[in-house]
């Protein structure tokens, strides 16, 4: 840290340190509005983030009266993968309680800005000395209310100064940040790109293209199978036959490279293993995703397999097909309780399907323009991974006393 700035522990220059606790009842007791509950999943490093932001009742809120967020608390997560995270909260989330694997840190004003207190501690130097006292060889990390107390930083005397440094590091990400934004954008422009283009394709079909149902043009068209119950059961798990979840479909990229879970042979004994090149169809929780197979896999009743007549349709083919369709499959699941389709909905939903060596050159046109889009948003994605970089090394320059910070020359 840069000669001269002061060094003191956090609580010496903090008047508060401190977690909350889950309310009665847990997940139950959370409420549709009212106070707001941060969690850890809500405390990233310099944003807070609202997604799945639970509320609770004042009388749950009474409970935890001791950790009552103020604007301009960092919000510190002390406990599990996301330990050292933290950020300001805004005042439009209060009023507001923490739970246990949160920590307000409230600074003294007068001493130290909360908001360079907040930069400081997701700065590279301080972040790995916080992540290295929160693996201690323990099974879940975590950092004490003691060992953040006693933890020691560095920082200029003067709040001017502090605020300075504050506005100069504002400025500069918020340049990074606009650029950031244009490249998302650009990512969310190829997206489209690829989905006009796959439209156009199948708009400009001629008249020799046959509609028919999935099931005609198919060896094999049902359900996957989980006949246990509890499905969770951990007796089924752990083999070497790879179990295939909606989740993975929704997150794999044209094809299925990966799993999370297997099963064992009593796992494989209660359901079916579906051959290398089966479409894969999320009939629940994620409508309508789809996925290639790329290696023999299990999956449960949430998912339709489909293995394609080679002689009357193209896997790939079929899969673009259903892409294309996604957002009509899943118009077809509003109006119950929890969305879902079934093999019913498929019955009569028929498809278009030209010849197959049509489809053969069809899908090869596809796959260079996907191909070509891929690497161009990965082209982005890598210069999005470099702006990150060069934040966190404007970040570490400030701190050690090197940014050139605006309104000074020294």
């Amino acid at each position: 840290m840069k000669s001269g700035w002061e060094k003191k522990t956090l609580k010496e220059v903090t008047i508060k340190i401190g977690s909350g606790a889950t309310p009665l009842g847990g997940n139950k007791s959370y409420k549709r509005a009212g106070i707001t509950l941060v969690r850890s999943m809500n405390v990233h490093d310099q944003y807070f983030k609202e997604k799945n932001l639970a509320f609770i009742d004042d009388e749950q809120a009474q409970e935890l009266n001791n950790v009552i967020v103020q604007e301009n608390d960092i919000l510190f997560n002390i406990t599990g993968a996301s330990v050292a995270r933290c950020c300001l909260i805004s005042k439009k989330y209060l009023p507001a309680r923490v739970n246990q694997h949160v920590s307000i840190i409230r600074s003294q004003h007068k001493i130290i800005d909360p908001f360079f207190l907040n930069l400081l501690l997701t700065s590279k130097f301080y972040k790995n000395r916080l992540l290295l006292i929160g693996d201690q060889g323990s099974t879940r990390q975590a950092i004490t209310k003691s060992q953040l107390e006693n933890f020691i930083i560095s920082y200029p005397k003067s709040i001017f100064e502090q605020q300075q440094i504050v506005a100069t590091l504002d400025k500069a990400f918020a340049k990074i940040d606009k650029i950031k934004a244009n490249i998302e954008q650009n990512i969310e422009n190829t997206k489209e790109f690829f989905e006009s283009y796959l439209q156009s394709i199948f708009s400009n079909k001629s008249d020799n293209w046959e509609h028919k149902t999935l099931k005609q043009v198919s060896d094999i068209f049902e359900r996957g199978k989980s006949k246990h119950r509890p499905r969770n059961d951990k007796k089924l798990y752990g083999g070497d036959y790879p179990f295939i979840q909606t989740g993975d479909i929704r997150n794999c990229d044209h094809y299925i490279l990966e799993y999370t879970q297997s099963y064992n042979e009593l796992g494989l004994a209660q359901s079916k293993l579906w051959p290398t090149g089966t479409i894969c169809i999320t009939i629940a929780a994620n409508i309508a995703e789809t996925g290639i197979l790329t290696f023999d896999a299990c999956f449960p009743d949430s998912i339709i397999g489909v293995v394609v007549n080679n002689k009357l349709a193209d896997r790939d083919f079929v899969k673009y097909l259903l892409r294309l369709y996604r957002k009509r499959l899943q118009s077809l699941s509003k109006g119950s309780a929890q969305a879902n389709i079934n093999m019913g909905t498929f019955k009569n939903e028929l498809f278009p399907f030209p010849k197959i060596e049509e489809q053969k050159a069809i899908v090869q046109k596809l796959n260079i323009f996907r191909t070509t889009t891929k690497k161009l948003e990965a082209l982005y994605r890598q210069k999005l991974d470099d702006l990150e970089k060069l934040k966190k090394s404007i970040l570490q320059q400030a701190f050690n006393g090197e940014l050139k910070i605006d309104g000074r020359n020294d």
